[in-house]
């Protein structure tokens, strides 16, 4: 069985699917969720980020916005990237609180790993192609990556983004700015994010500046992500959303140069 059919038959099983029902490949989210597991993330760091996804899948609130779509049920997958990029957990269809559940406790189950170098770019390339990859076909799709420094390996970040928003995918972006001293890091990095990574109708970020809010600024996000663009309370959250505005004049190789620098001494 090639990975396609066994994607099929995965949401086949985990939508419930009967005859005359929507067929389960249809959804109105089609979401990754691409996770900084880099060596410049401490490992309790790590470990606070993946509980927050935990977490979220199994909070009522997020259950109660997959349904209120159009169909009522979104394609999740979780990816953990460094200068490369992994497929923690498969495509998985998410219709309500035992789907999210089962998400949940596959995502809890994945050993923690790192991995080397700051790809943001080659994080999208890949997950382009697990769009392709991909069975269902969404209204919506949207690339969620976290990261705590600016790109410093693969091509340049702006050029996977422009790549990334031509085929209409929508990149979101959770900066985590924890103000610890890193060489690999930047003062800004949400303006990078701003300037360089994020991309799309809607596209927005959020950024993390106290490890303590890491789980409520990850569930805030997935909410506003699945219920869509239009949502009038963006301002209300304790940790305003930011949506992308004119790119202004700014140096998106940060990242390469300071990589550069490091080999050079």
């Amino acid at each position: 069985m090639n990975l396609q059919c066994a994607l099929l038959v995965c949401f086949g099983v985990l939508g419930g699917s009967t005859p005359g029902q929507l067929s389960p490949v249809d959804v109105d989210l089609e979401l990754i969720l691409a996770v900084d597991v880099s060596y410049s993330m401490e490992i309790d760091e790590q470990r606070i980020q993946r509980q927050g996804y935990v977490n979220a899948f199994l909070q009522p609130e997020l259950i109660q916005a997959v349904q209120s779509g159009p169909l009522g049920r979104i394609a999740v997958t979780y990816v953990e990237w460094g200068g490369s990029a992994v497929q923690i957990v498969p495509w998985t269809l998410i219709d309500g609180p035992s789907t999210a559940r089962q998400f949940s406790e596959t995502l809890r189950r994945q050993p923690m790993r790192r991995i080397s170098f700051t790809s943001i770019s080659n994080t999208l390339a890949f997950s382009r192609k697990l769009f392709q990859i991909n069975p269902v076909q969404g209204m919506r799709r949207v690339i969620d990556i976290s990261g705590d420094g600016p790109n410093n390996a693969g091509v340049p970040a702006p050029v996977a983004r422009n790549s990334t928003v031509a085929q209409g995918i929508v990149i979101d972006g959770l900066p985590i700015m924890l103000m610890r001293p890193d060489a690999a890091s930047i003062p800004d990095l949400d303006t990078y994010y701003e300037n360089c990574v994020i991309g799309g109708d809607g596209a927005f970020l959020l950024k993390v500046s106290d490890i303590g809010h890491f789980e409520t600024a990850i569930f805030r996000k997935l909410i506003v992500e699945i219920l869509g663009s239009n949502v009038s309370d963006l301002k209300r959250s304790p940790w305003p959303l930011k949506r992308v505005d004119d790119r202004a004049g700014y140096n998106c190789f940060v990242g390469e140069e300071m990589q550069e620098r490091r080999i050079g001494q």
